[in-house]
């Protein structure tokens, strides 16, 4: 791995005060990976392994002068978005991402925290379908997001294809479609462009330390789009890297605990 930065990402999201989910996450996922993290935070969240228990959104004004003041000095090899809170957030970091110009955006569209608490307004989902769907160079929703945004019933690992077509058919580039919410002793994630698909597969890791693996997987996708990866391969190296660092665990909190973010640089 090499000591200088290499890929600069954007990441525009919310703030975990646990650590283990959010920006926090984002920045120890990019750094780990060799990569440059800048951000925008979109809101303050009171949270732990237990949930969140509180929401503090961030002026509009005051989410977008950090995009830009970013963008219009150090720049971004890639945009990566996470908890938007509401449609006017969702209309300012759209506006944030064309101010980018062609830096490919990774797309996370996040709507429930791990112990449940909402983190998207109702009102928003369509705001996220028209507005950061198509801005995606890549999408990365679980089933029930995957299900919000197309309205389609997403319980099996072949409605997830479906429910890529619709997303496809919206205008996101690239979808990785998770399969952890469907049920079954695999986990199956589908990466599909409009040449096709590629599976990601593997055994069920039993644990409840899984806080953050949305946000750190969309972060480490868009690392390796920023270190000018191809698509498939940025997304194969994420999926590893989750992998692993669910594996190594560090088995804090009594929830939803972290992953373990750090282990690439401790092999």
């Amino acid at each position: 791995m090499p000591h200088t930065f290499q890929g600069r990402v954007l990441v525009i999201a919310g703030s975990d005060s646990g650590g283990g989910a959010g920006i926090q996450a984002d920045i120890k996922t990019i750094t780990a990976l060799g990569g440059y993290a800048a951000t925008a935070i979109t809101a303050v969240t009171v949270q732990n392994t237990l949930g969140v228990t509180g929401v503090h959104p961030i002026p509009l004004e005051v989410i977008a002068a950090q995009a830009r003041a970013v963008l219009d000095d150090i720049g971004a090899d890639a945009i990566k978005t996470g908890m938007l809170g509401d449609a006017a957030v969702v209309e300012t970091v759209a506006a944030a991402i064309d101010h980018a110009g062609s830096v490919p955006a990774v797309i996370d569209p996040v709507m429930v925290a791990k112990g449940g608490a909402s983190l998207l307004a109702d009102a928003a989902i369509g705001a996220v379908k028209s507005l950061m769907v198509p801005r995606a160079a890549l999408l990365t929703p679980n089933a029930p997001e995957a299900a919000a945004l197309t309205g389609l019933v997403v319980e099996t690992t072949d409605d997830l294809r479906r429910a890529g077509e619709a997303l496809l058919a919206l205008g996101a580039k690239a979808v990785l479609m998770k399969g952890g919410h469907i049920a079954g002793e695999r986990v199956v994630d589908v990466l599909m462009t409009a040449e096709g698909e590629t599976s990601f597969e593997g055994e069920r890791i039993d644990t409840r330390h899984t806080h953050g693996t949305g946000c750190t997987l969309a972060s480490a996708c868009a690392t390796g789009l920023a270190q000018g990866l191809p698509l498939e391969q940025a997304v194969a190296r994420a999926w590893n890297y989750v992998h692993e660092a669910m594996l190594r665990a560090p088995g804090f909190g009594a929830g939803h605990g972290p992953l373990d973010h750090g282990w690439m640089l401790r092999k």
